[in-house]
């Protein structure tokens, strides 16, 4: 099965950045844009794993010890890889160390898990848009960094997840297999 490990966001910011990508969608429709349901922040992505090896990602990812909730700000809009040819349309997400460090503790817990062997890189941001031809019309672009700054939010991370992805013709499906507190004080 398809796994990735992730913090959920609150309904308040998913409301925030729906409103957002309803609005857009029609400047621009060579983007894909994530649905407001699955609109997540990905800390690892696992690829496809036996079934077998699932109880072993959950043990591991219950040792996984961190410290406390921390807070983040969702903040500013930008393009992955840049803005030349950009694929990705993401939102900044500001939390100090925390979810950097977070996820790095993940990577170690089940890295070795991975279908991708190497160490993951992790750049905090919350995935809006994909566009497959890194093109992007004046106007879209123009919008982009007009709202450059803009604030979606900010909540608690509080627990991460176990996910299992399934991808079908109308889009990914997600389901949540584990749910892990962030803080042994948040369980």
């Amino acid at each position: 099965m398809r796994l990735f490990v992730a913090l959920d966001i609150s309904s308040a910011i998913r409301d925030s950045i729906d409103k957002l990508s309803q609005e857009w969608r029609q400047i621009d429709n060579s983007w894909r844009w994530v649905r407001a349901r699955n609109l997540h922040i990905t800390l690892k992505f696992l690829g496809e794993i036996p079934d077998e090896r699932v109880d072993g990602i959950v043990e591991a990812l219950r040792g996984v010890a961190f410290g406390q909730a921390f807070v983040m700000t969702f903040r500013g809009l930008g393009f992955f890889p840049g803005e030349r040819r950009p694929h990705v349309l993401w939102v900044g997400i500001e939390a100090e160390d925390s979810l950097p460090g977070l996820a790095k503790r993940i990577d170690e817990a089940v890295g070795k898990e991975s279908a991708h062997g190497e160490p993951y890189e992790f750049t905090p941001h919350l995935t809006l848009a994909r566009n497959k031809d890194g093109r992007i019309s004046t106007a879209f672009r123009e919008l982009i960094v007009k709202n450059s700054g803009r604030q979606f939010g900010t909540m608690e991370a509080a627990a991460f997840h176990l996910m299992r992805s399934e991808l079908r013709s109308a889009g990914a499906e997600y389901t949540t297999l584990a749910t892990f507190p962030v803080s042994p004080k948040t369980a």
